[in-house]
């Protein structure tokens, strides 16, 4: 009698194991049919010239968007370089993401898509094969229809290079996430304005930028490194980031050296207590890195309008205090 039950038990164990191998093969890559919104690029120099202010500032592309650690040095320090994509980031035992080829080459790039297959992926997440990217990553759904025309427009305009990028590279564990994790399905409703908040120091514009163009929220909040969910207050900080073993030889830095982001609320032990005025805070991003091998795009921030940095100030002070003290920001785990 009891080997019959331990058989039926192995049996049932087995069929469950199996069942979720075929979901996940299944669904891991599921595509989407979802219609982008109704955007054109535009040709009006205005138009280009603040694509390229988002595109190499508050929306920081060229920090992601190369094909080795020279470029995304460079980009970093303000050099003009080829966002011709192909660097791989590490995602543990999720796998490897490569960054793609935005420069509007017709074989590799932009080119062979249409501005909705654009728009639609900055939107919703979509990419144009119809599976789901990590809009996390890209946190532009609720960023106003006038940027993301600058966005493009900008993108359309620049000398197309042809750079043929891998494609992800996904373990079983990874198909597993994006299969039930949120954070790899698309943005739905995103209820996105017709217009951005205007370039000027107000608590609006703070919040359109700390949330959906710059993506303060997205590091400066703890989150579970397997689903990228957050796990902890947003803003509060704490969410820590493993050694990239390879940036870290390329800068002769540590390699056992981590990162944690500091908590950006206005409570009394968060950083935000350093900056007492806007003045301030900006003279911090002027300086760029503190940390070589930061996660932060510290580059295209720190050429950032004022009136901007000065916004998203204003934004981060505005925010409920949250307790939760940071201590080190670089720090070596204890094995």
């Amino acid at each position: 009698m009891l080997k019959k039950i331990l058989l039926l038990l192995g049996a049932l164990i087995v069929l469950g194991i199996l069942s979720f191998y075929i979901f996940v093969q299944t669904s891991w890559n599921k595509t989407y049919d979802w219609p982008g919104p109704n955007l054109q690029v535009s040709q009006d120099s205005a138009v280009i010239a603040h694509g390229a202010y988002l595109v190499n500032g508050p929306a920081h592309c060229n920090g992601c968007h190369v094909s080795n650690f020279d470029d995304m040095m460079a980009g970093d320090k303000g050099g003009n370089v080829d966002l011709k994509g192909g660097i791989m980031f590490p995602l543990g035992p999720l796998g490897k993401m490569y960054t793609r080829n935005i420069t509007p080459d017709e074989k590799t790039g932009l080119g062979r898509y249409s501005d909705e297959q654009i728009f639609r992926m900055m939107r919703h997440g979509i990419r144009p094969s119809g599976i789901s990217s990590m809009p996390l990553l890209m946190p532009f759904w609720k960023m106003a229809d006038d940027d993301l025309v600058a966005i493009v427009s900008y993108l359309r305009s620049l000398e197309p290079v042809e750079n043929e990028v891998p494609e992800n590279e996904w373990t079983f564990m990874g198909k597993a996430v994006r299969a039930m994790s949120s954070t790899f399905k698309p943005i739905e409703n995103p209820d996105a304005p017709a217009s951005a908040p205007p370039i000027a120091p107000t608590i609006e514009r703070g919040d359109y930028l700390a949330n959906y163009v710059t993506n303060c929220v997205g590091c400066h909040t703890n989150r579970d490194m397997m689903t990228y969910e957050a796990i902890g207050p947003e803003f509060a900080g704490g969410m820590e980031f493993e050694p990239w073993v390879a940036l870290h030889k390329y800068l002769d830095v540590d390699t056992t050296l981590w990162l944690r982001a500091p908590n950006i609320t206005p409570d009394p032990g968060g950083v935000m207590a350093k900056f007492k005025t806007p003045e301030e805070f900006i003279a911090r991003f002027r300086m760029g890195r503190a940390y070589p091998f930061s996660p932060m795009d510290w580059g295209a921030f720190s050429r950032m309008k004022e009136e901007d940095l000065t916004a998203i100030w204003m934004y981060l002070n505005s925010l409920e205090p949250v307790k939760n003290d940071i201590t080190e920001i670089a720090f070596t785990k204890e094995k």
